[in-house]
């Protein structure tokens, strides 16, 4: 009786876990459209791609490449914003003036860290975040939490 007992807690802990292991996808969307960036102030490091339209093919490939990649760019806290209608002025256009298709990346400081005219693979881009002051502190933050817990 104790092993019959035994097994049915284990099926039973093995179902629950594959329940909670095929759960919906509840991670917030990588791309959105163009925000106010203070909004992100010292939470997110905004990533702000411009096109004259949607039909930009360098706008349309610059997604695919973030996307392709976006686990890469969650763990830098990059959040993407996208501003396709020049015409609307929106605030990220007023405060960023760009020309045309532009990729910029905008630290947790709210400066602008670089300006692209085509678009740039994840790699390139996590690179240049990985420079960055703040980054390096986080991710030695990161390795002295995993050294004491």
């Amino acid at each position: 009786m104790k092993i019959l007992l035994s097994a049915l807690v284990l099926i039973l802990t093995s179902i629950a876990a594959q329940a909670q292991d095929s759960g919906p996808d509840v991670s917030p969307p990588l791309i959105t459209p163009a925000e106010d960036l203070d909004a992100f102030l010292w939470t997110a490091r905004p990533i702000v791609v411009f096109a004259d339209t949607p039909n930009d093919p360098r706008f349309v490939k610059q997604l695919e490449l973030l996307e392709a990649d976006k686990e890469e760019l969650w763990i830098r806290d990059v959040v993407v914003l996208t501003d396709t209608d020049p015409k609307a002025r929106s605030p990220l256009r007023t405060q960023l003036r760009p020309r045309g298709f532009q990729l910029v990346l905008i630290g947790k400081d709210g400066q602008v860290k670089l300006r692209k005219p085509a678009p740039w693979s994840v790699r390139e881009i996590t690179r240049q975040i990985d420079k960055m002051p703040l980054r390096r502190q986080e991710i030695r933050d990161a390795k002295d939490a995993a050294g004491a817990g």
